[in-house]
C-alpha cells in the first residue's frame, strides 16, 4: 500500500516540488488549501478525515511576507499562519490514527539580526520585530497542543533558492547591470512602523549583512532526513552549512550570469523601490546568519552546501528540480 502524505498550502514552489516529488515516488499526496483542494481550510470534518491515517503531514500554508506589513498584510500574514496550524493540530487531535510526523514551516528570520555569530538551534538568539513576532507565534500555535502520537518539528527555512523564489528578481537587477550589493544606511521612521516593528534599524555596512540560504532540493532532502530520524524533534534549522553575504550573494549571480560589473543600491533606492513594488526592505537587509546544527550533527549531507553551484543550477535549469526517485 502507497503512503499517504498530506501537504497544506501546497500552492507555492516548495509546496508544488515538494507533491512532485512524493508522487513521484509512489506516494497518495493529497491537499488542504483554498482551491482546488482535497479539503479545505474552515472544514474541520473533511481535514480530520484527511490527516486520520496519513504517513505524514507537511504544513506550508501562510500568506507570503513579499509584501507592504500595512495593517490588513501584517493581520493576515499572522491570520494564515496561526488558523491554519491550529485546524491541522485540532484534526489531528481528533484522529483515531495520527499521522505519526508532523513538519510545519517556520522560518529562519526567527533569530535577530547577527553580524558577531551564526544562530544555531542551541545557541541561537530570538530576535525582535515584526517578523519575529510572526515567528514566535507560529511556532508556539505549532507546539501548543498535547499530540503525544505525533512527532512534531519546525522547519526554520532559510531564503530557499528556486525558480520563482527571492532569487529571481535579484537575477533580473544583475542582468540589467543593477547586480551589485544592496546597501544598508540611514533612513527616517515614522511613529506608526516603529510601533508595528516593521522598521529596519541600520546596522550592517558595506553590503555585509549575512545571507542565509538553501537550495530547494534540500528543503526536500532535509524533510526526507527528519522522516528518517526519529530523534529530531522540535526546531530544525534549514539552511545551507555555508552562508555567505549580501556582497558575496550579488558577486555570485554576476559571475554565473557572466555580467562583469553592477550598480549597487543604497538604501533611499531601496526604500522607495519597495514602495514602488511593495515589499519590505527587511527581506535584503536584515542580517540572517544560521547553520543547520542539528542536521549537520545527525549526519545530513546537503546536496548543494555552496552557493555557487546551487545559483548555476537554478539558472541552467529552469523549473522544478529534478525529482530523486529512491530505490
Amino acid at each position: 500500500m502507497s503512503e499517504r502524505i498530506v501537504i497544506a498550502g501546497a500552492s507555492g514552489f516548495i509546496g508544488q516540488y515538494l507533491t512532485a516529488a512524493f508522487r513521484a515516488q509512489g506516494a497518495q499526496v493529497s491537499h488542504i488549501g483554498r482551491r482546488g483542494a482535497d479539503a479545505s481550510w474552515g472544514d474541520p470534518a473533511a481535514i480530520t478525515r484527511l490527516v486520520d491515517g496519513a504517513d505524514l503531514v507537511i504544513n506550508m500554508a501562510g500568506k507570503s511576507v513579499n509584501c507592504r506589513y500595512n495593517d490588513a498584510n501584517r493581520a493576515e500574514i499572522f491570520r494564515s499562519r496561526l488558523d491554519t496550524t491550529r485546524e491541522l493540530g485540532e484534526a489531528i487531535a481528533a484522529s483515531e490514527n495520527p499521522p505519526p510526523l508532523w513538519i510545519n514551516s517556520s522560518t529562519a528570520t526567527i533569530y535577530r539580526h547577527a553580524e558577531d555569530r551564526p544562530m544555531t538551534e542551541s545557541t541561537g538568539e530570538i530576535g525582535t520585530g515584526f517578523s519575529v513576532s510572526v515567528a514566535t507565534s507560529w511556532e508556539a500555535a505549532f507546539f501548543e497542543r498535547d499530540l503525544p502520537r505525533t512527532r512534531r518539528v519546525a522547519l526554520r527555512m532559510a531564503i530557499v533558492l528556486g525558480d520563482g523564489s527571492a532569487l529571481i528578481p535579484l537575477l533580473r537587477l544583475a542582468r540589467t547591470g543593477l547586480g551589485g550589493p544592496q546597501l544598508d544606511g540611514r533612513w527616517f521612521a515614522t511613529k506608526a512602523r516603529r510601533n508595528a516593528g516593521t522598521f529596519h534599524e541600520f546596522r550592517a555596512r558595506g553590503g555585509r549583512q549575512r545571507f542565509s540560504w538553501v537550495h530547494l532540493r534540500d528543503v526536500l532532502g532535509a524533510i526526507e532526513f527528519v522522516r528518517a530520524h526519529p530523534e529530531l524533534e522540535g526546531a530544525v534549522n534549514v539552511a545551507s552549512p555555508n552562508p555567505v553575504d549580501n556582497r558575496e550573494v550579488m558577486a555570485t549571480i554576476r559571475h554565473v550570469l557572466g555580467v562583469k560589473f553592477g550598480l549597487p543600491a543604497y538604501r533611499w533606492m531601496l526604500e522607495l523601490g519597495s514602495i514602488a513594488i511593495r515589499t519590505e526592505t527587511e527581506l535584503v537587509l536584515k542580517s540572517r546568519w544560521v547553520v543547520p546544527e542539528r542536521l549537520l550533527d545527525a549526519g545530513y549531507e546537503f546536496t548543494f552546501p555552496e552557493l555557487e553551484p546551487a545559483i548555476r543550477d537554478i539558472v541552467q535549469h529552469p523549473g522544478l528540480p529534478p525529482v530523486p526517485i529512491h530505490s
